[in-house]
């Protein structure tokens, strides 16, 4: 969960979440290098009035200079490209979940299950209970198991939407007559927050995600008790 005056990114909840950090504060590093480097040569310019023939025309400075950006580039891009394929890597699913965007509400298909499907619209501010959160509470979570492969199916009724999670790594688009899918382990028991990503109205805002991972035990307790009232 984000909080106010937060710099970096929420705290991860699955493993491709904690590649994506690793992976960022690897960038950035290297940024901050370059960024160092560059204000250093910036400076030495301006100030001082020596000059070096060696540095005016060498032909190994020009090799160096056209060199070392190539293998900056290599350094970022293999990390880069390792996380790619492990996003789009989705091997046997426990649980496979079909979310559909409306306007302006998410409604869930646990494909596994028969009949256990439900829509999940946001808690007007006013009927909030302590402790819930403005603009991002719901009236019925999408709740899965700790531990275990889920793959989410994501489409949509109308226009464009996005299914997002942050700490989870995830954010998938809903594109009405297209069906996409993405997958993520949750590494802990908790709630995870989102929101829809792609500006799809007037009530764009009004349409959360609340994903609650419980353990295994719990989820069928769950799954039981949805079908039976279904």
């Amino acid at each position: 969960m984000a909080h106010p005056s937060q710099l970096g990114f929420q705290d991860a909840a699955s493993p491709v979440m904690e590649e994506l950090i690793h992976f960022h504060d690897h960038a950035l590093m290297i940024v901050f290098l370059i960024s160092t480097l560059v204000l250093y040569i910036i400076v030495a310019m301006v100030t001082t009035k020596l000059t070096n023939k060696y540095i005016l025309d060498s032909q190994e400075i020009e090799i160096i200079w056209t060199l070392l950006p190539a293998i900056i580039l290599i350094l970022i891009a293999l990390p880069s490209l390792r996380i790619l394929y492990l996003m789009d890597e989705i091997n046997d699913p426990h649980l496979t979940i079909k979310s559909m965007g409306h306007q302006w509400y998410w409604s869930y298909e646990y494909t596994d299950f028969e009949d256990l499907m439900f829509d999940s619209y946001m808690i007007p501010t006013q009927e909030l209970t302590s402790g819930q959160f403005r603009l991002l509470e719901t009236d019925h979570r999408m709740v899965i198991p700790v531990q275990s492969p889920v793959r989410i199916l994501v489409s949509a009724d109308d226009v464009l939407h996005s299914w997002a999670v942050p700490s989870l790594g995830v954010k998938m688009d809903a594109v009405p007559g297209r069906l996409n899918q993405t997958a993520f382990i949750v590494s802990r028991p908790g709630l995870y927050y989102g929101q829809c990503s792609e500006i799809c109205g007037a009530n764009h805002s009004f349409m959360p995600i609340v994903v609650e991972a419980v353990p295994l035990e719990h989820f069928e307790n769950w799954s039981s008790s949805m079908l039976e009232d279904a």
